[in-house]
């Protein structure tokens, strides 16, 4: 017989066991919660309980029981991290869904997640209407989280809900599912990852950030800053691990654009920072024009994606510490992490472009193979990377035959290319799906950061037959052809930039490029090197 236990980092249970210990956090917003415009930016720990008692009620009242499951797909806010863990409490199964999703999208998604209950906001409702696209069928109760807008006249107001009887608490246990969230979807429409609490918090990797190491994991005296996508994996995990450490202050950021992260760091001044790759490449600018903002910051943390050198030695280079370090890990949504590395002022110095893309692995088991033969790869040859792990997800929603398709046994198929190196280092190189014979997209691509001082991002699209395509975002959006031509003295030959205003790069919802859609906006073709088997 299956043991149930529910331990203190179950979603539906961490608020309470966070409200009942004697060490706290009050958690700190860039703007009020949807579901409570009313209560303010500031929330201590019984607060936050409260809210989440109250949010099963609701829930409860809309017709979510135990077994079921509820969407979650509202503009981004931590708010969506409640909803969840309401749901959770109540024994449902809540599934995440950013709203920066297309509509499309979003309605494929709750189609493969048979909800009883979708949880949406006015914009997604609005961007639906104006798509023609129905988000959910008529089955589907509609619930919706802010004011009254174009197209919302259909869904049930949150707070019509509220006030009604007490919801019965009926968590699951930690092996039994407890939340599903999305890939990035870089591809196409995002898969449905089910985890349990074992899987997405209880066990390694995720479960090394609630041990007390010195230079990667939260001291009591820290203000801790997330600017995130509150409806990925990632956060239930922030949240678990921000909660057992209880530092003296948590920021949600829901907006990372730099006007409002300017003021975020202005009153708060955090020691330690969380945000995607891109994200972090995005703030450059501000780390150029305002230093100053990050002089307290210790500790920076990125994960999901490669990060470029320049980026991590801007940031280092900020903060008035005396060893700041950057915590970086590669990881996916079925999986958790993968492999880590910490970086130092030293080891980020220029004229590395590899220095950022190598890592361990995290206390799980890796293999790089032929991606023909399925035969490991002696050390310096490149491969595909496998991970035998126990915090593997358990499927994805409505696509089984695709998640079972990934298995070898016990051995998962990361769809990331990537070779051994020295003292047990595994280095990344591309995915399979990007992938350019002969050529690290990511190592190119920052040695092109590191060349074009002006460039804000820059992308390597494969195209077969063709040389590798370079796409530029240039502050000003030009390019100087004789800066072109020093920045690719001595690398691989590259078709002519193309420059794109960074706005109208497609991104997921955790800030990578969707490579797929910008091949086809740039170059007209949706033709890869790589299979995309994998994907």
């Amino acid at each position: 017989m299956k043991r149930r236990t529910t331990s203190y980092f179950h979603l539906g249970r961490i608020f309470e066991w966070h409200a009942e210990r004697s060490a706290q956090s009050v958690l700190h917003l860039d703007r009020p919660f949807d579901i409570a415009p009313e209560a303010g930016l500031v929330h201590d720990g019984p607060a936050l309980a409260a809210t989440v008692r109250e949010l099963s009620d609701c829930l409860h009242v809309g017709g979510l029981r135990q077994g079921d499951r509820v969407v979650v797909a509202k503009e981004n806010h931590f708010d969506m991290v409640l909803l969840a863990a309401g749901a959770a409490r109540i024994g449902a199964v809540p599934v995440m869904v950013a709203a920066a999703n297309s509509p499309e999208a979003v309605r494929t998604m709750v189609e493969r997640a048979a909800p009883r209950l979708l949880i949406t906001g006015p914009g997604l409702l609005s961007r639906a209407v104006e798509a023609g696209v129905e988000l959910a069928d008529r089955s589907v109760r509609i619930v919706r989280v802010g004011p009254e807008g174009s197209g919302t006249g259909t869904a049930v107001p949150l707070d019509e809900l509220r006030g009604g009887a007490t919801a019965p608490v009926r968590l699951g246990g930690d092996d039994d599912p407890m939340v599903a969230t999305h890939t990035s979807g870089t591809t196409g429409v995002p898969k449905l990852v089910l985890h349990t609490a074992n899987t997405a918090i209880g066990r390694f990797p995720p479960r090394m950030e609630r041990y007390r190491l010195p230079f990667l994991t939260t001291r009591r005296g820290d203000v801790v800053a997330a600017a995130v996508s509150f409806a990925h994996i990632r956060v239930m995990a922030w949240t678990a691990s921000q909660l057992k450490m209880a530092p003296r202050k948590l920021v949600a950021v829901s907006d990372p654009l730099v006007a409002n992260m300017e003021s975020i760091l202005e009153e708060h001044r955090p020691t330690s920072i969380e945000a995607f790759p891109n994200v972090f490449q995005y703030w450059e600018q501000l780390v150029d024009e305002r230093p100053e903002l990050f002089a307290q910051t210790r500790l920076y943390v990125s994960t999901f994606d490669a990060v470029h050198p320049r980026t991590v030695r801007k940031f280092l280079s900020a903060s008035a510490g005396r060893f700041p370090t950057w915590g970086w890990g590669l990881g996916q949504s079925e999986i958790t992490g993968i492999v880590a590395n910490l970086f130092t002022r030293r080891t980020v110095r220029a004229g590395r472009p590899e220095a950022t893309n190598l890592g361990w692995p995290m206390l799980l088991r890796l293999k790089v193979v032929d991606p023909e033969t399925g035969r490991r790869q002696p050390r310096g040859k490149p491969g595909m990377i496998m991970v035998s792990t126990k915090a593997r997800c358990l499927s994805y929603l409505g696509e089984d035959d695709r998640y079972r398709a990934k298995l070898n046994g016990r051995w998962w198929n990361s769809g990331d290319l990537g070779e051994r190196v020295g003292l047990g280092r595994v280095r990344l190189l591309d995915r399979e799906v990007d992938m350019i014979p002969g050529i690290s997209c990511i190592e190119l691509e920052s040695t092109l950061l590191e060349r074009l001082d002006n460039a804000s991002d820059v992308t390597i699209l494969g195209v077969p037959g063709q040389a590798p395509v370079p796409v530029l975002c240039m502050r000003g959006n030009r390019l100087d052809p004789e800066e072109w031509q020093r920045a690719v003295t001595g690398l691989p030959e590259l078709a002519e930039p193309r420059v794109v205003p960074w706005e109208e790069v497609p991104r997921t919802a955790t800030w990578k490029v969707r490579r797929a859609v910008l091949r086809e906006q740039v170059l007209g073709t949706n033709a890869t090197v790589g299979s995309g088997k994998w994907t």
